[in-house]
C-alpha cells in the first residue's frame, strides 16, 4: 500500500521515466535535411521562360529547380558520450528512487509509532480521568458525611478537570498522528480508521550498534552521488568533443533545361561543409562542464559525510533509548506504581493528605507517559539506525 500510493515515490518514478526517455533522444543520429528550390524565374510576363530547344511543357521551362539532401555527420564520439550521460542520469534517478523509498519508509515507520504513542497516551489519560472521577465521587460522599474538608474535594475536582483537558489534548494529538500516517500511505479519506495494532519492538540486546563503514557504499544516496560524478565526467568529455568539427555532407540534383541547344538539363553534385572555429571554440561549455564535475565530486563527499553523520546520530539516539528503556522496564515504573498504590492505601485509611495523594498520582501518570515516549523513541531510533546503515528499507 505504501509503495503504491506514496506521492513522493510516484514523483521519483516519474523522474526515472523522464530520464529513460532522454536516453532515446541522446542516442539518435541527426536527421537528414531535404531542401527544394526553384530559381531563374523570368519576371517578364510577356516573355515567360521559353525553352530555346522549342519545348513548352512545365517540366521543360527554363526554371532552375534543385533537390538537395544534407546529413550532419558527428565526430568525436558525441552521440556515444550523450548516450553515456543519459544512461548515467537514468541510473542516478533509479538510486534516487531507492533513496526516496528509504526516507519515506522511515517517515512512515516514524508516523506509525507516533500514532501508537498517541494511542497509548490517550489510554493513560482515559484511565487517569476515570480514576479521578471515582475519587471525586467518593470524596463528595465523604464530604456529605463530614469525613473530608471541602477544600480537599475542590483540589480533587481541579485535578479531575485538568485530567480531562489532558485527555482532550491527547485526542487531538492522536487525530494529527492519524492524518500524518494517512498522508504517507495514501489513505487521506480514511485517517480516522487508522489504528496501530503492533506491540512496541522488544528491547533487542543483540542489536549491533557500531560504527563500521561496510554499509556506506551500499547506501542509495551515495551510489546516486557516485553515478552523478561519472555522469559529470562524461559530460566533461562531451564538452571537449564539441571542439571536434562535425561535417555536413550534401547531395544535390539539379534540373535546368534550355540553357544551350542540345545540352543535358539534369546534373548532380555533392558538397561538404566544415565549421570554422574562428570566433569561438566552445570554451564556455568546457569551463561549465569542468565546474559541474567539481560540483559532483564535492557533492559525493558531502553526501558521504551526511550519511556518516546520520548514522552516528542514529547510533547515539539508539544507545540512549536502549538505556532509558532498560531503566524504565527494570526499576522506574515498578517503583512508581508501588508508591502510588501505597499512597492510595494511606489516603483511604486517613494516613495521607489529599495533596500527597494527588502528587503521587501526578508522578505516576507522568512516568507512564514518559515510559510510552521512551518506548516510541526506542522504536523510531531502532529503525532510523537500521535505515541509516542499509539494514532496512532498501528495495522499493
Amino acid at each position: 500500500m505504501f509503495a503504491g500510493y506514496s506521492r513522493e515515490l510516484l514523483a521519483a518514478k516519474r523522474s526515472v521515466q523522464s530520464a529513460e526517455a532522454y536516453t532515446l533522444i541522446a542516442g539518435q543520429r541527426p536527421n537528414p535535411v531535404l531542401s527544394m528550390g526553384v530559381s531563374s524565374l523570368n519576371v517578364n510576363r510577356g516573355q515567360g521562360n521559353p525553352n530555346q530547344n522549342g519545348a513548352s511543357s512545365i517540366w521543360d521551362k527554363t526554371y532552375n529547380s534543385t533537390l538537395q539532401i544534407s546529413q550532419l555527420y558527428e565526430r568525436g564520439n558525441k552521440r556515444e558520450l550523450r548516450t553515456s550521460v543519459a544512461e548515467n542520469a537514468v541510473k542516478a534517478s533509479e538510486f534516487d528512487l531507492k533513496e526516496t523509498y528509504r526516507r519515506q519508509a522511515l517517515a512512515m515507520v516514524t508516523a506509525y509509532y507516533d500514532l501508537k504513542l498517541a494511542q497509548d497516551t490517550v489510554q493513560i489519560q482515559q484511565a487517569n480521568v476515570g480514576l479521578y472521577e471515582k475519587t471525586l465521587q467518593a470524596a463528595e460522599l465523604r464530604l456529605k458525611a463530614g469525613d473530608v474538608a471541602s477544600a480537599d474535594v475542590a483540589r480533587i475536582r481541579v485535578d479531575a478537570l485538568r485530567g480531562k483537558n489532558d485527555l482532550r489534548q491527547a485526542q487531538a494529538t492522536l487525530q494529527k498522528a492519524q492524518a500524518q500516517l494517512a498522508y504517507l500511505i495514501g489513505r487521506d479519506q480514511a485517517s480516522a480508521t487508522l489504528y496501530a495494532e503492533d506491540a512496541w519492538p522488544s528491547l533487542d540486546t543483540d542489536t549491533a550498534v557500531h560504527e563500521g563503514d561496510a554499509w556506506l557504499t551500499q547506501r542509495s544516496d551515495i551510489q546516486a552521488a557516485e553515478v552523478r560524478m561519472r555522469q559529470a565526467e562524461q559530460a566533461r568529455k562531451l564538452a571537449e568533443s564539441l571542439k571536434t568539427r562535425d561535417l555536413t555532407w550534401s547531395l544535390a540534383y539539379q534540373h535546368f533545361p534550355g540553357q544551350e541547344p542540345g545540352s543535358a538539363p539534369d546534373t548532380v553534385g555533392a558538397s561538404v561543409s566544415i565549421p570554422l572555429f574562428i570566433n569561438y571554440q566552445y570554451e564556455g561549455e568546457a569551463a561549465r562542464a569542468e565546474v559541474d564535475y567539481n560540483i559532483a565530486t564535492e557533492a559525493k563527499e558531502q553526501v558521504k559525510a551526511a550519511a556518516l553523520a546520520e548514522m552516528r546520530s542514529a547510533k547515539a539516539d539508539l544507545e540512549a533509548a536502549i538505556d532509558k528503556n532498560r531503566r524504565f522496564d527494570q526499576n522506574i515504573l515498578a517503583e512508581a506504581q508501588k508508591a502510588a498504590d501505597a499512597a492510595e492505601f494511606a489516603y483511604q485509611h486517613g494516613a495521607m493528605s489529599v495533596m500527597d495523594l494527588l502528587d503521587a498520582r501526578r508522578i505516576l501518570r507522568a512516568l507512564q507517559l514518559e515510559s510510552a515516549s521512551v518506548k516510541a523513541d526506542y522504536a523510531k531510533s531502532l529503525f532510523a539506525w537500521l535505515a541509516a546503515t542499509h539494514q532496512a528499507f532498501n528495495t522499493p
